[in-house]
């Protein structure tokens, strides 16, 4: 049988001047992948903020649902805050639903003062009048809910009056716990996707070329000792 157009693969035949040409376009499609990505998982997290903006419940679920399943399935790097240090990282870094929490809070607060201010209550109204302090202050100084000045002038104001304990305490355990609306998801290190494959065809070029570099450099010494 005759052999027609059989190309027989060798190592030590291919250039290396070759594999670095071709190394450079390479890394800059790689690093165009991966910006594209980290684009598109921006814009949904943006989605997702938005909603939580706009007070819409329904849609902060189903855009989380698609920023999950981007992050989950993509390479996502990304470039974090982490306590005025910037640190990269694989996945969205933490972010929060501020305004929901602040909803949550707000009905939290709203239905302990209803028990705290009820005819029953021996302290009568002294969750409003802590209210009637602080909410001006924090309405003029533009509290978020990650701030702790209006819980504390709360505090402060509950416990000028007798049992503050017990309506201390009360307060507190209405209150929602922040890392429920704390969100951090995280991508894979390699995913099968176009800049996946881009990347591991990186990373064959370079380990081939890292061979015969080894290569070379045992036979120059080799060389040295005959």
């Amino acid at each position: 049988m005759k052999k027609r157009g059989r190309i027989k693969f060798k190592l030590h035949k291919i250039k290396t001047w070759w594999l670095i040409a071709l190394l450079v376009p390479l890394v800059f499609i790689d690093a165009t992948l991966l910006r594209q990505d980290h684009i598109k998982m921006t814009e949904l997290r943006d989605a997702v903020l938005a909603a939580d903006e706009a007070d819409d419940d329904a849609a902060i679920i189903q855009n989380l649902e698609n920023l999950k399943d981007f992050v989950f399935h993509n390479i996502v790097i990304n470039i974090v805050d982490d306590n005025g240090t910037q640190k990269v990282t694989f996945g969205t870094g933490p972010f929060y639903l501020e305004h929901q929490y602040i909803r949550a809070a707000n009905a939290a607060l709203e239905a302990a003062e209803t028990s705290l201010t009820g005819d029953s209550n021996p302290n009568g109204n002294v969750y409003q009048m802590a209210s009637d302090v602080c909410r001006p202050q924090a309405i003029a100084s533009g509290w978020a809910w990650n701030n702790p000045n209006y819980i504390n002038c709360m505090m402060s104001e509950i416990q000028k009056y007798p049992a503050a304990d017990d309506i201390q305490d009360t307060i507190i355990a209405a209150l929602p716990s922040t890392e429920l609306y704390r969100h951090n998801y995280a991508s894979p290190l390699w995913a099968p996707t176009l800049s996946g494959f881009m990347l591991l065809l990186t990373a064959i070029i370079i380990v081939v070329i890292l061979i015969k570099v080894i290569i070379w450099l045992i036979l120059r010494l080799s060389l040295l000792f005959l």
